[in-house]
């Protein structure tokens, strides 16, 4: 009897676990059958993807590294995995690449591989490089219409539009399209007619595009007005008044590194360009889009938020200290780091009773621009307010609502970084950004367009350009479309 049949119990009982989500119950199940039976590669292929998605990054590494060995089919699946923890997880670019390459070494034509390359060169602002890799993907396979979409707003350049614009227009009008290769593609048409200024078409794209994402993204892509407003009443009644346990503020002033500078607003404020601004600085190390402090708060207070009146001091600490050693583990050796996940304004009353000394960047920019950036662009739609113009007013009725509270509790200890004073006057903005954050002024801190550093971020391209004016004052070419959305957001 060979290893997979004798084991097919034990497989079975893991598979089934995963089934039902318990995630953690089906790893600890294939770690005792590949104890008895070490040589089955799938099964440490599978402990790998549960490992990874509990957060057990190193060993899902190793777990993928006993697959290769034990000689699995189709091994450059398992690079692309291997490459995809580095790179998003780990912050590893070079290791992502090795991975990546190795994939295709072994397999020239695996589009995977290549369009996650492609996207790795995009994050890195090799944009030759990425331009390269997708037209070998689309040389491959003309109807990877999700790479064709990359392809052409990276391939744009001012007055060279009109035949990628056609391009673009042809591939919708293909046949049997998914879908999200039609939102994609929209997204991206939407994007490439605004910069010609035809801002008709631009905006009845991204319209369908939208559309096109709500039927792909289901029942999770319907937004729910009403429990957004009991969202945000439970936030500010978990949250009534500032607290501050004695624990928590000597964790915090401790002189624990790295010290984290939290960057947080509505998505399209200005929050990568902020960040740039930031890593500028020696000992600052860009973070992106971290997502470390909203799964401790979702993970550890349940519910969320309502459990947080019964956290008690002692609980505070460690939930300060488990951060830091998140933080400390993805950058050892920074002394500041950028956490820049737009959405933590959701979480400012935690983020000040486990760290009270957090520096807090609030991003602002004109609302109607933010909301009909957000409207373009092509964001996952668990974030289902993006996909609808006036959910997207509801949902900055109660961002707003929520920051006029925190305003209530911590004053200037918030700060706001306004996009639109930046572009019109850009170094006493920042002189001020950086005095708030501690940091010291340099003459290279406006210098960002060129500076070397992973960008993951919707605006990839535009936080590497030098300052602009353009997007500031935007929905003014939009100001029929955008009537309805300017009254909503005058409501109190």
């Amino acid at each position: 009897m060979n290893s997979s049949h004798a084991a097919a119990p034990q497989i079975e009982q893991a598979l089934q676990l995963e089934r039902a989500g318990r995630l953690k119950d089906a790893a600890l199940a294939y770690v005792r059958l590949l104890q008895l039976w070490p040589d089955l590669p799938d099964c440490w292929y599978n402990l790998g993807r549960l490992q990874r998605q509990l957060n057990l990054f190193e060993p899902a590494l190793h777990s993928y590294a006993m697959a290769l060995q034990k000689g699995i089919e189709r091994p450059e699946e398992v690079h692309l995995n291997r490459g995809a923890i580095f790179a998003d997880c780990l912050r590893d670019a070079q290791a992502a690449e090795r991975e990546l390459r190795t994939a295709l070494s072994l397999n020239a034509r695996y589009l995977p591989a290549l369009q996650n390359l492609a996207n790795l060169e995009e994050d890195r602002g090799h944009r030759e490089q990425a331009l390269t890799l997708y037209e070998r993907i689309l040389e491959l396979e003309p109807r990877a219409f999700e790479s064709l979409a990359r392809y052409v707003q990276l391939a744009a350049r001012k007055g060279h539009e009109p035949p990628l614009i056609a391009r673009l227009q042809a591939a919708l009008a293909a046949r049997n399209l998914s879908v999200g290769e039609r939102a994609s593609l929209g997204f991206a048409l939407a994007r490439l007619l605004d910069v010609t200024a035809d801002y008709a078409g631009a905006f009845a794209a991204a319209q369908a595009a939208n559309q096109a994402s709500r039927l792909q993204g289901g029942p999770r892509a319907r937004y729910d007005r009403a429990a957004q407003e009991r969202f945000t009443d439970e936030l500010i009644r978990a949250f009534p008044a500032r607290r501050v346990a004695e624990t928590g503020r000597m964790a915090q002033d401790s002189g624990a590194q790295p010290d984290p500078i939290f960057i947080c607003g509505m998505f399209r404020s200005g929050s990568t360009l902020t960040e740039r601004l930031l890593a500028g600085g020696p000992g600052v190390a860009n973070g992106g889009e971290l997502q470390i402090l909203p799964n401790l708060a979702q993970t550890a207070i349940k519910p969320f938020p309502a459990g947080f009146v019964s956290v008690s001091d002692d609980q505070l600490a460690q939930l300060a200290a488990r951060y830091r050693a998140s933080l400390s583990a993805l950058f050892p050796k920074a002394a500041h780091v950028t956490d820049k996940w737009p959405e933590n304004f959701l979480y400012i009353g935690f983020i000040k009773s486990i760290l009270p000394q957090a520096r807090i960047v609030h991003t602002i920019r004109d609302p109607l621009d933010t909301c009909l950036s957000i409207f373009f662009l092509h964001l996952d739609q668990r974030l289902s307010y993006a996909l609808d113009l006036m959910d997207i007013g509801h949902y900055y009725r109660q961002y707003r609502r929520l920051m006029a509270h925190w305003r209530s509790l911590y004053g200037a200890e918030i700060f706001d970084f306004d996009y639109d004073a930046l572009v019109r006057e850009p170094r006493p903005v920042a002189q001020r950004l950086l005095a708030y954050c501690g940091l010291e002024w340099h003459e290279g801190v406006l210098d960002f367009a060129e500076r070397p550093a992973s960008v993951r971020t919707a605006s990839v391209w535009q936080v590497r350009e030098n300052l602009y004016q353009s997007s500031s004052g935007r929905a003014q070419h939009y100001a029929a479309q955008l009537a309805e959305l300017a009254v909503s957001l005058q409501e109190v």
